[in-house]
């Protein structure tokens, strides 16, 4: 029900907020995601698996009722001799005769029989302790769900975006290889004429190799980038939509760091199944302790027999049949003595499991503060940073411009040139992966406070106005 509610929500959301018509948005990839990555399916899987754990423990709580019984046929004969005092007449004088008797028998018995019993538990301890141990079998099942749930928009979101930067990195490594063939040729041609050394030429033809390269490894991480998309969703995307140039930055609200971690060590869902995690741990050391109590049962039970018998005895045949029936009940009381310390050892073992989960507790809760923390100064660093960089853009941009007019009089060098063009480049990727990494670190600081919900992704997809046609970046065949 949960995951129906969840597809529905992007359902809604991606029918409400479509970016540009033609370009696929982070919506209906996370949609695709949610129907096709094979972990939210495994999580879902196991949540439904978990909850059949207090049903199995309440039916140890209820009546009991066995039924066993059988049938049988069966066909024997012996032969057997043995010896045998036989007198010879009435005289009690006479002693008797040793004889060797000879004894034949057969039978055919067809017999059949069934033993019924119902229990009823009075006192079993830890029955009554995994009974209550299931509560929080469930409800960890449900948080490790919704953890995946949060998780996966978190992953979708990384991919989503990574493909974007690394689509950016392609675009500025091609404009710039671009750039740079044209210098390398207007290198050429000052040499052939004498306006420049043959060192202006290496240099320009060093930059084109560099630059060759760079377009190379940017081609590669895309593919990689795509990759990842498709290992979520099952489907390769040709066009996506990316955020345009007068994307907002807000502040994270509360804008209040201490706030976002409270709110975490709450609500953040690690943290959750960690506390859930210390109370089962600490029923298996109530249940373990049971192996010390007694365990009292109510039980009734009857039992029937009926075996029809035919037997020859030394030529004589005669019927020896037999039946029974027995009607039992009462109270059974069974009381451990010792079991060769195996008890205390499993106690013991327990024990040690619930202080682990403690320390994993402890654990969790730190990790929440930190990425809690972290994602929050990201996304505040990521806001001033695009801010820095978008100007930094303009400025190489006037520099570029500026040295390329000075090579032109002869006041600067090709190197001076391929510098500067490096620069804005750098600057450019710079700014693109920035935009990206402060929307990552809204999704990061949400799911870190355990609120991430779809409808944060249709927020972030309201950015997301200008569609990009990815290029094909896998080599031809």
């Amino acid at each position: 029900m949960h995951r129906n509610k969840f597809v529905l929500a992007s359902a809604i959301a991606c029918a409400l907020l479509s970016s540009a018509a033609g370009a696929e948005n982070l919506l209906e990839v996370y949609q695709d995601a949610v129907q096709n990555d094979p972990l939210i399916r495994e999580a879902e899987a196991r949540r439904e698996a978990a909850l059949e754990v207090k049903p199995q423990a309440r039916g140890l709580l209820l009546p009991q009722v066995n039924i066993d019984g059988q049938w049988a046929q069966s066909d024997s004969d012996s032969n057997s001799t043995f010896t045998q005092a036989v007198d010879q007449d009435s005289n009690p004088a006479t002693p008797p005769v040793i004889a060797i008797v000879n004894n034949e028998q057969s039978s055919d018995q067809d017999a059949w029989n069934y033993r019924a019993e119902a229990t009823q538990t009075l006192f079993r301890w830890d029955q009554w302790q995994a009974l209550k141990r299931a509560d929080s079998q469930v409800a960890l099942a449900e948080a490790n769900y919704r953890a995946a749930q949060q998780d996966l928009l978190l992953r979708v979101s990384q991919a989503y975006f990574d493909v974007l930067a690394a689509e950016d990195t392609l675009s500025a490594a091609d404009a710039t290889l671009q750039a740079v063939t044209r210098q390398l040729e207007q290198a050429e041609k000052r040499f052939e004429v004498g306006l420049i050394a043959i060192t202006d030429v290496q240099e320009a033809r060093a930059a084109h190799d560099s630059a060759t390269a760079a377009v190379i490894a940017a081609k590669r991480a895309l593919a990689s980038t795509h990759e990842v998309v498709r290992e979520l969703t099952g489907e390769a995307y040709q066009t996506l939509s990316e955020p345009g140039e007068e994307m907002p930055l807000d502040q994270p609200q509360p804008a209040d760091e201490e706030t976002w971690v409270t709110q975490a060590l709450e609500q953040n869902l690690n943290v959750i199944a960690a506390r859930l995690g210390v109370d089962v741990a600490k029923r298996n050391v109530k249940i373990a302790q049971a192996g010390h109590m007694p365990s009292v049962d109510l039980f009734a039970n009857r039992t029937e027999f009926d075996a029809s018998v035919t037997q020859i005895n030394n030529g004589l045949e005669g019927p020896a049949d037999s039946d029974q029936v027995e009607d039992t009940y009462g109270v059974r009381v069974n009381i451990p003595i010792f079991a060769g310390g195996a008890t205390q050892s499993r106690v013991r073992e327990q024990v040690h499991l619930h202080r682990a989960e403690r320390e994993r507790l402890e654990g969790a809760i730190r990790r929440a503060e930190r990425d809690t923390r972290d994602a929050y100064l990201g996304v505040l660093a990521e806001r001033a940073r695009v801010t820095a960089l978008k100007q930094s853009v303009k400025s190489n941009q006037t520099a570029l411009e500026a040295t390329e007019a000075g090579f032109e009089v002869g006041t600067r060098t090709t190197v001076d040139v391929l510098d500067a063009r490096r620069r804005l480049f750098e600057a450019q990727r710079d700014y693109s992966r920035s935009r990206y990494d402060y929307l990552i670190n809204l999704v990061r600081l949400k799911s870190a406070a355990g609120v991430l919900a779809p409808g944060d992704l249709q927020s972030i997809n309201g950015f997301l106005t200008t569609p990009t046609t990815l290029p094909v970046v896998r080599p031809k065949t």
